[in-house]
């Protein structure tokens, strides 16, 4: 069987990976939710053990994207978040289990040796339309309360070829995506009133193509792993490299191109 080890931290994807292969599995690794997706489209594994809180394509999507790839395949969901909220999530989008860190190696390998559970109804038939790509460059929107980092990201991401709009707060956000879903969403994590980790759901919701960036001037890696987990693509921390910052939405709008192409080709 060839299961592919989806975990951004190194050191415990190290110790899956070894502990699949010591029990005669045929391993593939990735480090982030692209990685992950890239690798079910073309390797073809027969399972997955996917980190929920993964940069570039985390969270419950990544399940929903693997799982609308390839219907049969075996997830196992690891996530160091205690919230039955997102557990029940996972479960209905077709994990196999869902399993809160740290979890041993082995019983991650048992799951996968154990008789597979009941195969999930047929999916209807029938898709929602599709929204359609932007320019090539991109539509990005850019919401932060402060003014003098909304004035600088526009007129960076202007110079770098993007379509760009502001919002100063989350609810200005929501009421900016439901006029007009962008390509890119960045978002910072910390704004009065309705906060990006507070408007993160319906922004997901009102536009699921859009790919969300959280941007925060406070590593808070719990809170950020947090929204990778309810649906945020990538981070970025504040003061801001722009060769990073343009990567992370190349990055972004790359794998935007790749689902939106896959499900016009179904």
């Amino acid at each position: 069987m060839r299961v592919l080890i989806a975990d951004d931290d190194q050191d415990v994807r190290e110790v899956l990976v070894e502990t699949f292969r010591v029990a005669g599995f045929d391993v593939l690794e990735a480090a982030n939710g692209l990685e992950a997706l890239l690798y079910v489209k073309r390797d073809r594994p027969d399972a997955v053990v996917l980190d929920l809180m993964m940069p570039r394509l985390g969270g419950v999507e990544a399940l929903k994207r693997i799982h609308a790839f390839n219907p049969g395949i075996r997830v196992l969901v690891v996530t160091g978040a205690i919230d039955p909220e997102l557990q029940r999530q996972a479960t209905a989008a077709g994990a196999a289990g869902v399993f809160t860190k740290p979890v041993p190696a082995a019983t991650l390998v048992a799951a996968l040796t154990g008789p597979p559970p009941p195969a999930p109804p047929p999916a209807p038939t029938s898709k929602a339309p599709v929204p359609a790509v932007g320019a090539p460059t991109g539509r990005v929107l850019v919401v932060d309360d402060n003014p003098e980092v909304r004035a600088m990201l526009e007129d960076v991401l202007t110079s770098l070829g993007y379509g760009t709009s502001t919002a100063a707060d989350g609810a200005a956000a929501v009421r900016a995506v439901l006029a007009e879903a962008p390509d890119v969403v960045l978002l910072d994590v910390y704004m009065p009133g309705l906060s990006g980790v507070g408007a993160l759901p319906t922004i997901v919701a009102l536009a699921p193509h859009a790919k969300v960036i959280m941007i925060s001037g406070v590593a808070n890696e719990d809170v950020l792993k947090r929204a990778l987990a309810f649906g945020a693509h990538d981070y970025v921390t504040k003061p801001f490299e722009i060769s990073n910052l343009s990567r992370a939405i190349e990055t972004a709008l790359a794998m935007r191109r790749l689902e939106t192409g896959s499900e016009r080709a179904t």
